[in-house]
């Protein structure tokens, strides 16, 4: 090994140095504004979506503001001015494992409200479980003239990981700088950590599950059941991140609106089938990723329901799926649902399918709409990362999932209908065109155009006994 080999690069936003949670939030503010300031394309990305106009975005950190005689200073200031109007918000970030204060964010709401700023921005590891909702509980109250945003460390990073890699930068130097930021995030030292903890709860709500003990009014319920939504948001930023799109969790309107509903929901399946499930959407794919975590049968299931082609016999419909699954794995797992039926349908494992598409037709006199595919893997029981790990288990079933099998399914279309050749019909020679008494019509089958087209025998019948 040469000296040379152990030389470090020179890096524009060092990890070095890093002595505390005070250096490491302070560095991280610092790279991450002044980054949002100098790369255009990243800092419209980050503040448009939350209602700023579209224009050079200026940053500030460690502003001081009084506050009932007090002296507060939020991490940092964002101010986007277009013309006459000018958005700004107050800035608090958090890393590693600290978490928001509320005390802190209501006074900073306090000071937005005063100055007349339009928003809090916070910025931590904390995920929130649905979008739109807060990690932090604040006093709805103060949110009547400031808006409270929060973005995760990981939302930053997969937001910078498109722009740079899928969007693009204009500019060669401010695409350097982007990717200096990506690196320091990326670097455990940073503190911007991925999702790396179910939570205190988790263990006891777990075996509760396997004891069958648990009960709708136990308190760790739900508190389990909203690290599961964050881990799913958590996995569809990962894969947005690969994928350079945005990746967004599959919840419906009235779940957005009513969240409260969703949650009881979940906890009454987690409490009757000690099940937690959710779905996340994918642009231009097949259908919802569903991702299950069954704690009773030690299982994660991930899965998708195709919709089967609207034509053709069973075994041609199933053949097509079959087609479009030539690389996945034989342990894949197959159902198939007919119109109008209730109840589960045929199912077999692809291995058994390929051998013999018939076991998927339950009865050939009934259509095949659609089919669902799965994949099972070992679940993980530990609360945080690393071997065994119940976070590592459902992310590496949802990208494992995603990369052999759902990105290679293709919607079924129908094929183009076609002009069919108009027919030309040309009597015989020695016939007089005003004897002809029939043309070539659209209710014409294919009998009578190929009889059309056939050669005419104008040859006199032969007499009998000739």
């Amino acid at each position: 090994m040469t000296a040379e080999e152990s030389w470090h690069a020179a890096r524009l936003i060092p990890t070095s140095g890093i002595n505390g949670a005070e250096e490491q939030e302070r560095r991280a503010t610092s790279a991450l504004l002044a980054v949002m300031s100098a790369v255009r394309e990243f800092g419209r990305a980050l503040t448009q979506p939350l209602g700023a106009p579209a224009a050079a975005v200026q940053t500030f950190i460690e502003v001081p503001f009084e506050l009932d005689g007090r002296k507060l200073i939020p991490d940092g200031l964002v101010r986007v001015t277009r013309g006459q109007r000018s958005w700004t918000a107050l800035v608090e970030v958090k890393t590693g494992s600290n978490e928001l204060q509320v005390e802190q964010l209501e006074n900073y709401l306090d000071i937005a409200a005063r100055f007349g700023f339009d928003a809090v921005i916070t910025i931590s590891n904390e995920i929130s479980p649905m979008p739109g909702r807060h990690p932090a509980a604040v006093d709805r109250r103060k949110l009547k003239k400031v808006a409270l945003h929060h973005w995760s460390w990981s939302e930053v990073l997969c937001e910078a990981v498109v722009q740079k890699e899928h969007r693009g930068v204009a500019d060669p130097d401010q695409a350097w700088v982007l990717g200096e930021l990506i690196r320091y995030l990326e670097h455990p030292r940073s503190g911007a950590m991925a999702f790396e903890d179910m939570g205190p709860s988790w263990v006891p709500v777990r075996d509760a599950v396997e004891a069958r003990t648990l009960r709708s009014t136990d308190k760790t319920a739900p508190d389990v059941v909203l690290r599961f939504e964050a881990l799913l948001r958590f996995a569809g930023l990962q894969l947005g991140r690969r994928l350079g799109t945005d990746v967004t969790p599959a919840l419906s309107r009235k779940e957005l609106a009513e969240p409260q509903v969703r949650l009881s929901r979940q906890v009454a399946q987690l409490v009757g089938d000690g099940r937690l499930s959710g779905g996340v959407r994918i642009p231009d794919t097949v259908g919802t990723l569903q991702v299950t975590a069954d704690l009773r049968a030690g299982r994660v299931i991930c899965g998708v329901d195709v919709d089967g082609p609207r034509e053709g016999r069973p075994a041609t419909r199933v053949n097509w799926l079959l087609r479009q699954l030539k690389n996945a794995p034989d342990s894949v797992r197959l159902e198939a649902f007919v119109a109008h039926g209730r109840g589960a349908g045929a199912s077999e494992l692809l291995g058994a399918v390929r051998a013999n598409p018939a076991l998927l037709i339950a009865d050939p006199q009934k259509e095949i709409r659609g089919f669902r595919v799965e994949i099972s893997a070992p679940m993980g029981t530990k609360r945080g990362t690393g071997r065994n790990s119940f976070i590592d288990s459902v992310l590496n079933a949802v990208s494992t999932f995603y990369e052999e099998i759902m990105q290679n399914l293709k919607p079924w279309s129908a094929t183009p209908p076609k002009i069919r050749a108009e027919a030309s019909f040309v009597p015989p020679a020695d016939v007089p065109v005003a004897l002809v008494s029939t043309a070539p019509s659209s209710q014409d089958g294919p009998e009578l155009v190929q009889a059309r087209e056939a050669p005419a025998d104008v040859s006199p019948p032969v007499p009998q006994g000739a």
